[in-house]
């Protein structure tokens, strides 16, 4: 199944998205994260437009196509805003689903809490619900998978990172999901980020995760929503090789008290950070099964 470009208005910003299946079909929102684009759902929309979903990916704010706001807004709840206004634009109904990937799964859990009414299922992917994080940066080894986060809020990061054709990218991709042959995607992601102004907006969603002053007080809501339970049954996937948040931080049972009745935990076997684009079939059958249920 092709997958289909275009536009949409949402939130006060143009976006830029990638479509599979039946524009009637129920919305199926798939969000990505960082580095990455919406080409990372291109084995994922085709399964969900065969299933009967209207499969949406956007490119994130600042994410060419995607404008790059006026306002530097891009603290989470901004992406749990953004999610909820897709929803509307695309005059989805209580039937649509999310997926989310990374930052996308923290948009996911925060959509999912903020308007319950509007998404019938989730799945969230590599990134568990904050509230069942704690202490897990607290130790040693993921601190040290997770030095870029600290290193994003120095404004060097913006000279080092765009540096040899963003070539740092590739060198995160290659430690995130090792073995992945990543030759396909990190083309697409850096067309999005390769501008300064798009590659300071990536930045800039992790340099508002630190700094409370990056965070507008107008979406005090959609914030608050991003560490609430995310009450619709929901799927959490995590690569077993995951060298960006290790398998080790995933503890069902904290995971599980911050998800509604009939979610599960579920790790994938021998796939890393991008386990959608390692083990796509696998993942998809996953996904669908799951988003199919009643």
């Amino acid at each position: 199944m092709e997958l289909r470009p275009g536009t949409i208005e949402a939130n006060g910003l143009r976006f830029g998205f990638l479509e599979a299946g039946p524009a009637d079909g129920p919305l199926a929102l798939c969000l990505h994260g960082f580095p990455d684009s919406a080409w990372s759902w291109r084995h994922l929309l085709p399964a969900l437009g065969e299933a009967g979903f209207h499969g949406v990916a956007p490119f994130l704010r600042g994410y060419a196509p995607t404008e790059v706001p006026a306002e530097p807004r891009y603290q989470s709840g901004a992406l749990v805003a953004d999610a909820c206004a897709l929803h509307q634009a695309f005059g989805a109904d209580a039937g649509a689903v999310l997926v989310g990937h990374d930052w996308g799964a923290l948009a996911t859990y925060g959509a999912a809490a903020l308007a319950p009414g509007r998404w019938r299922r989730a799945v969230a992917m590599a990134v568990p619900p904050a509230p069942a994080l704690a202490g897990a940066f607290l130790s040693y080894r993921q601190l040290r998978r997770s030095w870029y986060m600290f290193f994003f809020q120095v404004p060097l990061a913006d000279a080092a990172v765009a540096l040899d054709d963003l070539r740092f990218l590739d060198q995160l991709w290659a430690d995130w999901s090792p073995g992945y042959d990543a030759g396909d995607d990190l083309p697409r992601v850096k067309e999005c980020l390769r501008e300064p102004a798009n590659l300071q907006a990536a930045l800039g969603y992790y340099r508002a995760l630190f700094d409370p002053s990056r965070q507008a007080p107008e979406l005090a809501a959609e914030q608050a929503a991003t560490q609430a339970p995310t009450p619709q049954p929901t799927l959490y996937l995590h690569g077993t090789d995951d060298g960006c948040m290790g398998a080790e931080v995933v503890a069902e049972k904290a995971v599980l008290s911050h998800l509604g009745p009939g979610s599960r935990v579920e790790l994938v076997d021998g796939s890393g950070h991008f386990l959608h684009l390692e083990r796509p079939e696998e993942v998809n059958r996953r996904v669908v099964d799951f988003v199919t249920g009643s």
